[in-house]
């Protein structure tokens, strides 16, 4: 019944079209404005025809974002505003400028977002980005390359509430964090050629002198040119973060209904039809493709649906989930939108390497299941997987702390990584001068 009124509202839609198409503006572009609006008109539709469904989806998407979301993300966003405005990042511009360049084109301030998206996860990394372009620490091209693998899943959430949680497979963890770091990475690495010819932003601070001198002289510059005092940049960086996880609330709220109300018009069943056969087709089970449908618009929800399918292997469940996770959903792309729609980044480029993402991520975790997973097995963090989901104040608290600590061992080795390329060109340096 609600497939066919939603059908007869398209058709009339269309029918009044033809009617008065001769009125109406005669430029392709406004046809994406007709179909917006249309949808919008038959998910208000819907909203009225199912208001107990579309409030308990509500109620979902807020307990997520309540008892998941705000307290896992809201330490990392108040530091990360706590340590640009005293010019640690700046510093880090300086510093990790060697390492950041040569392998992803952008500038050494990249690295800073590079290891808090991957330590806490979506949507930091659009954050971080859309503060370093504000800040014009990088230029659009930049900041369009750094948005396009900084933004990613965090390991918790692939070991603990997929891996453990959804799977009850632990062992599905390390191949799914490895994948789809792995196919991060290597998109990075593509993204380098992207517009390669645009000129990079120059680092900030002096140019001359010992690196370590210039990365201080820029914390020092970049502190005086902010000028809060720390009780007043402490409250600002609070208020901004609380102000952007309301935002990541809305979107994920909103989503959950939107999802709820194809699923219950039949649109998700549909496309599932569709999908189940180009499955086929890779040699994959029809099976997962609600699971697809479903995480092409929310990534928990996608996860949920390939976990508890019965009758699929897990060795498919774990390429689904890969590809899942790497999309990320039409929910966080809702809210990088949203997060970059201040700036000048675009949001095509980001969209684009979601889909090559996808893609790797798959290939990478087909690779990693056999042989390669076992090894995986044995030298993962068994925190891990001794670790189950709950709305517990100790479990986001170690969820925190255990983030905390990848985001510095990440930086740690982007350190030693920037020290070793410092050294070894003093080296080739003395070494040419000694020849001479």
């Amino acid at each position: 019944m609600p497939a066919l009124i939603a059908s007869a509202v398209v058709i009339i839609f269309f029918l009044l079209l033809l009617r008065y198409r001769r009125s109406l503006p005669r430029h392709k572009r406004h046809l994406p404005t007709y179909l917006i609006a249309l949808c919008a008109v038959l998910l208000t539709l819907s909203l009225v025809r199912f208001p107990q469904e579309a409030f308990n989806a509500s109620v979902a998407g807020l307990e997520i974002w309540w008892h998941i979301v705000f307290p896992a993300l809201l330490p990392f966003f108040i530091f990360s505003q706590i340590l640009i405005g005293l010019g640690v990042v700046h510093a880090m511009g300086v510093f990790l400028e060697p390492v950041m360049r040569p392998l992803f084109n952008v500038p050494g301030a990249g690295s800073f977002v590079m290891a808090m998206g991957l330590a806490s996860g979506y949507p930091i990394g659009a954050v971080l980005t859309s503060e370093l372009r504000a800040r014009e620490l990088c230029n659009r091209v930049e900041a369009e390359r750094l948005l396009s693998f900084t933004n990613t899943a965090d390991p918790l959430f692939m070991f603990g509430a997929v891996a453990v949680g959804m799977f009850a497979y632990p062992a599905a963890g390390p191949v799914i964090a490895a994948a789809h770091y792995l196919s991060s990475l290597t998109v990075g690495l593509l993204m380098r050629f992207y517009k390669r010819s645009e000129t990079g932003s120059p680092e900030p601070g002096p140019r001359r002198g010992r690196i370590l001198a210039r990365a201080l002289a820029a914390l020092v510059s970049a502190r005086e040119q902010d000028g809060r005092p720390l009780g007043r940049l402490m409250g600002e960086a609070i208020v901004k973060s609380v102000e952007t996880l309301m935002l990541i609330g809305g979107f994920i709220i909103l989503l959950s209904v939107v999802i709820r109300i194809l699923e219950l018009i039949g649109v998700v069943a549909a496309l599932s039809r569709g999908l189940g056969f180009l499955l086929e087709l890779t040699g994959l089970s029809a099976a997962l493709a609600p699971a697809l449908v479903s995480g092409f618009f929310e990534i928990d929800l996608g996860c949920q649906f390939a976990g508890a399918l019965a009758t699929v292997a897990m060795d498919e469940k774990i390429i689904a989930a890969g590809m899942i996770i790497a999309w990320s959903g039409l929910s966080v792309h809702a809210q990088v939108a949203s997060i970059i729609s201040k700036t000048d980044i675009r949001i095509a480029p980001y969209i684009a390497a979601r889909l090559l993402h996808a893609l790797l991520a798959a290939v990478y975790s087909a690779l990693l299941i056999g042989p390669a997973g076992m090894l995986l097995n044995k030298v993962a963090i068994p925190a891990f997987f001794s670790t189950v989901p709950s709305g517990s104040f100790s479990f986001w608290w170690s969820r925190t702390a255990l983030m905390f600590n990848q985001f510095l061992w990440l930086c740690g080795f982007l350190i030693a990584a920037a020290l070793f390329l410092s050294l070894f060109r003093a080296f080739k340096a003395a070494f040419f001068f000694s020849r001479r």
